[in-house]
């Protein structure tokens, strides 16, 4: 749209606001879902209890995040960051371990207090409980049980499908129920299903597919009959789907307001995964998303329920996370993006990733789950969430955004062409927002320009006084016009507002800029002003005039480091900061109102972290709670009754307070040091290969089906050998299978095993060792020939016994979740096998272990998701309290744990923390190893050692590591408190397998990732998430 059509359009608004706001309520209905009126929305938005809502989310997932009492540490940091609202998955295998079993009560299955939790800080909550949720989790987040094949066609109306997910479903929405926004609670909207596009057969003829169509329906039916009265969602995976909108059409499945996911940099860090979705990848390449909303859902609001807030790291991928084209920049340039696109309802996927513990993980990814995400998988923030928080803030306060007509876009705004501009206008207010950034997004130069808006005081070129607006490099901004703060209006601001509050009755509106730009702006009501620092000095000078006006001040002005505060004689407060000072101010609210209301808000600038605020009127004390990365200076905008504050409940010292701005100092953490890690014991791990081990039906379940539900055949020579059709599914498993001695024995085995990304498999004859599959992160299938010119054939008339070890790294993903995991061909090869003429070799027998107990589920609370098959998970050994103290000790000079030859070992050590209540003190272990890749760190200590590995960190019973340093870059693993034991005894545990010949060692170091002083004790109780051995793991042997 040309700029003179926008000219004419806005002068005219002005004067026509009534009629708009008329002619938009017949265009634009206010949809509900008959029945609750509490949860809205219409064209522009998402309302809630009558108010309009930009709904600014992020995605966290508890089962990923093992400690329910850290949940209300990262909801802290989320809240103070401005989010007024989170995601959560529901997983369904963590809650259905087995068929019908369901536990919604032990340890971190649990999760009514992140509903409680909600509504205690004061932030809504979007639920998506599946029952597929992908998420990159074992089988999408299916129970393992389910991928057999035998539960019919998945995610359609097939009988053996509904009945499978029914239980489940029900008993997830009876949790949800009580914490409904129609309950009293703050859940708003519920999620069906999760990137489900299918609705029809051929989209182009609108021709239903009614098996998917029903599957929908009856979810919702279901949903609705356990309760769930807010409105249903769902999340389209792309823009070629159109299903289940009632905007564009009524087939039966639809739900009441319809969503996009969306990762325009790619979901990964592995870039060719996103080729086939995105085309090429460009770097800050954004996405057009108006022309699907236009046509999928126009009378809903521009809703986004997954947007990219960083990427997964897949095998093979960097140490560390993706590039840092996803980082800070890509947070302010997308983020502002979807402004431009009139976007109202943002959920980033992830805000908090956590880790893949256990089993937990689908093949593409290993351990780390940290998504680059904006709250590390340490719980570090950092540049990413500081800016993030920049806009969250705004979006927060900026209530006219909630209700934008695009009047237009394009370069014709601004006095350079390679800016392009985006005028939202909100219709009864008509207060705007203009969105300014690249022409083309990948470009990252220095530009300024003018921009030419319409006001109430005319059109107006801006700025209007000498200087420019600059975008500097991968940057966007929103400059506002007619913007409300409290009682005033701010005509206009070259500079991006960060949020306000009114403190006394008088507005203090916060602006920032990067330093050395030059910013300008007009507040209506004001005749003159006064600068100061922050410590009260008065500032005159060049870099900062006041231009006087007909019943308004221009402000013009560049941004030095720091902040200035401009005081304006009608009372209003203008404080002006760059953006390493706005990143650390924050805007805690009072009170648990959602809406943050500015009356309720103080700011406070300075802390690494503001949890929250509270003030007492009767002792006249504001208590500040956080966290501190150093010694700081706090600067409080609080009310002049505030005589006191203390931070983290000690009283501070104040150093100055004057015109409602009070300045105290804070000490730097104490000081903390990890011990040091030893000394290690050993012991063999692999007892099933020799001669001497006894099978045990409590350990072995016999392999002999013949016959599998599976859609894919086995090969016929042997019984069914996937593992998952005897119950067993995660972690490692072992096989054992016999063959007769003959005249003319076999000399090798031929091999071909599926089990997902990157795993592995070895094999011993006899006891002796005859070859592994080391595994590809690209490949979930090896096949390999193995000689037994290694090992000894019986000639007794004994079996020989031949065991498989195979490393299963997880089902995967929508419709593949129910490919086959284990052995698909096994064939005896020698001089009498059939190709040869010969009568050819059978197995006699097969054998399979896996994980302690199967479905009998024996550790409840880390969940059966925890261990695998191997020796030392069977029987406890890295479990709390298991008796290893006859173990062989590994010799004090020795600095790796190593396997001389192919085998698996498994060490052990015990190591006391204990870490002052007021500290957190975030640790990671590193795990390396020789070789010659980016988790290669050092020389072997002996010849021939090498990588060639696969190893288990296991921190007291919990699997925190799978460290597979052939393949995967992985080093650092993080291990949170509670899994950790701040106050007490730590079990380490570390499960090396050997997959060479000439053996292997690993380096085990811990490491502070940082120590910082908190409001949030570590030390909490938290012994019942980290139960310990009992002799009963003995029958596991």
């Amino acid at each position: 749209m040309l700029f003179t059509r926008v000219l004419a359009y806005a002068l005219g608004a002005f004067a026509a606001a009534g009629s708009v706001q008329a002619q938009q309520q017949d265009q634009w209905p206010l949809h509900d879902n008959e029945l609750t009126k509490l949860v809205q929305w219409d064209h522009y938005s998402f309302r809630v209890n009558g108010e309009r809502l930009f709904v600014f989310s992020g995605e966290f997932h508890y089962w990923r995040y093992p400690v329910p009492e850290l949940w209300r540490d990262l909801l802290e940091k989320v809240k103070a960051a401005g989010f007024n609202t989170f995601s959560i998955y529901n997983h369904w295998g963590f809650h259905n371990p087995s068929p019908g079993v369901l536990d919604f009560e032990t340890g971190a299955h649990n999760f009514t207090s992140i509903l409680t939790i909600a509504k205690e800080l004061g932030m809504y909550m979007i639920v998506r409980p599946g029952p597929y949720v992908n998420a990159e989790t074992n089988a999408g987040g299916y129970p393992l049980w389910l991928t057999t094949g035998a539960y019919g066609a998945l995610r359609t109306d097939d009988d053996k499908y509904t009945q499978a997910w029914k239980p489940y479903w029900a008993a997830v929405s009876q949790v949800f129920k009580p914490h409904l926004i129609t309950n009293g609670g703050n859940v708003i909207l519920f999620q069906i299903e999760n990137e489900l596009n299918g609705q029809w057969k051929n989209i182009n003829t609108k021709v239903p597919n009614p098996t998917v169509d029903n599957y929908m329906q009856l979810l919702e039916d279901s949903a609705r009959e356990n309760g769930i009265d807010v409105p249903l969602t769902h999340n389209a995976p792309n823009m070629n789907g159109y299903s289940w909108s009632k905007d564009f059409s009524n087939v039966s499945g639809n739900v009441d307001v319809v969503g996009l996911d969306s990762y325009p940099s790619c979901w990964s860090c592995n870039l060719s995964e996103c080729t086939g979705t995105n085309g090429q990848y460009v770097a800050y390449q954004v996405v057009d998303y108006v022309g699907y909303f236009e046509k999928q859902s126009p009378t809903q609001p521009n809703f986004m329920p997954e947007f990219q807030g960083g990427s997964y790291n897949p095998w093979g991928g960097p140490e560390g996370g993706c590039p840092s084209d996803i980082g800070a920049d890509f947070a302010n340039i997308f983020y502002r993006n979807l402004i431009y696109q009139r976007v109202t309802a943002i959920s980033l996927y992830m805000l908090f990733g956590g880790t893949n513990w256990g089993w937990l993980a689908c093949p593409v990814v290993a351990s780390s789950y940290d998504y680059s995400s904006p709250v590390s998988e340490n719980r570090a923030i950092g540049s990413k969430y500081y800016e993030t928080k920049l806009l969250t803030m705004f979006t927060r306060v900026a209530k006219d955004l909630t209700m934008t007509d695009r009047l237009g876009t394009g370069t014709n705004y601004t006095s350079n062409s390679a800016i392009t501009t985006a005028e939202l206008r909100n219709p009864e207010t008509n207060a705007a927002f203009y969105v300014v950034m690249h022409a083309s997004s990948p470009s990252g130069t220095k530009e300024t320009f003018t921009l030419n808006v319409n006001t109430s005081s005319g059109a107006l070129t801006i700025p209007q006084h000498g200087g420019a607006i600059t975008i500097n490099g991968h940057q966007a901004k929103i400059i506002v016009t007619d913007f409300t703060f409290g009682s005033k209006k701010l005509l206009y601001s070259t500079a991006e507002v960060l949020t306000h509050a009114s403190i006394d009755g008088k507005e203090v509106l916060v602006l920032w800029l990067p330093s050395g730009e030059s910013g300008e702006f007009a507040v209506s009501g004001a005749t003159s002003a006064t600068v100061t620092t922050s410590d009260g000095a008065i500032v005159n000078g060049s870099d900062i005039q006041i231009h006087a006006g007909s019943g308004s001040i221009t402000v013009t002005y560049a941004q030095p480091q720091g902040m200035r505060l401009v005081d304006l004689s009608d009372g209003t407060r203008v404080v002006l900061v760059d953006r390493p000072t706005a990143y650390l101010l924050w805007a805690p609210v009072l009170t648990s109102n959602p809406l943050a209301p500015p009356n309720e808000t103080v700011l406070v600038q300075g802390p690494y972290l503001v949890r929250s605020a509270t003030f007492d009127a009767a002792s006249k004390s504001l208590a500040l709670t956080g966290d501190l990365d150093g010694a700081t200076e706090i600067r409080v905008f609080a009310p002049k009754a505030a005589c006191s504050i203390s931070w983290n409940g000690k009283k501070l010292a104040i150093a100055s307070k004057h015109g409602g701005l009070i300045i105290a100092s804070v000490e730097a953490p104490t000081k903390f040091e990890l011990p040091a890690l030893g000394p290690w014991l050993r012991q063999n791990s692999l007892p099933e290969i020799f001669p001497d081990y006894e099978v045990t039906s409590a350990v072995w379940t016999d392999a002999n089906h013949t016959n599998t539900s599976n859609p894919t055949p086995p090969d016929a020579n042997n019984p069914v050998l996937y593992v998952d059709d005897y119950g067993i599914h995660a972690g490692s498993h072992i096989y054992r299978a016999t063959f007769p001695s003959t005249a003319s024995p076999p000399t090798g085995v031929s091999l071909s095993l599926t089990g997902g990304l990157a795993f592995g498999y070895s094999a011993w004859l006899n006891g002796g060792y005859i070859g592994s599959y080391l595994g590809l992160s690209y490949r979930g299938d090896g096949s390999n020939s193995f000689s037994f010119v290694n090992a000894s054939l019986k000639s007794d008339g004994t079996d020989n016994v031949l065991v498989v070890l195979m490393d299963n790294s997880g089902h995967d993903l929508r419709g593949d979740a129910t490919d086959p995991r284990g052995i698909t061909n096994a064939t005896l090869f020698g001089p009498s096998d059939r190709s040869t003429g010969g009568p050819g070799y059978t197995f006699s027998g097969w054998k399979i272990a896996g994980t302690a107990g199967g479905n009998k589920n024996i550790d409840r609370v880390r969940g059966p998701l925890n261990e695998g098959g191997l020796f030392a998970e069977r029987i406890g050994a890295h479990l709390p309290d298991y008796p290893y103290q006859d173990w062989d000790a590994v010799p004090s000079e020795d600095t790796t744990l190593s396997v001389p030859t192919a085998g698996v070992e498994v060490f052990r050590t015990v190591v006391p923390l204990h870490a002052p209540s007021e500290l957190d003190a975030s640790i990671s272990f590193r795990l390396t190893a020789p070789g010659t890749n980016a988790s290669s760190t050092f020389a072997p200590t002996v010849p021939g050692y090498s990588n060639r590995l696969r190893a288990l960190l296991f921190v007291n019973g919990y699997q925190y590591g799978r460290f597979n340093p052939y393949i995967g870059n992985q080093i650092d693993f993080p291990v949170p408190p509670g899994v950790l034991d701040y106050d007490g005894d730590n079990a380490i545990t570390i499960i090396v397998w050997s997959q060479s010949a000439e053996g292997v060692e690993v380096k085990v170091e811990w490491k502070l990732d940082y120590v910082h002083a908190t409001s949030f004790d570590m030390n909490f109780k938290s012994k019942a998430l980290r139960p310990g051995w009992d002799e009963s793991r003995l029958s596991y042997v």
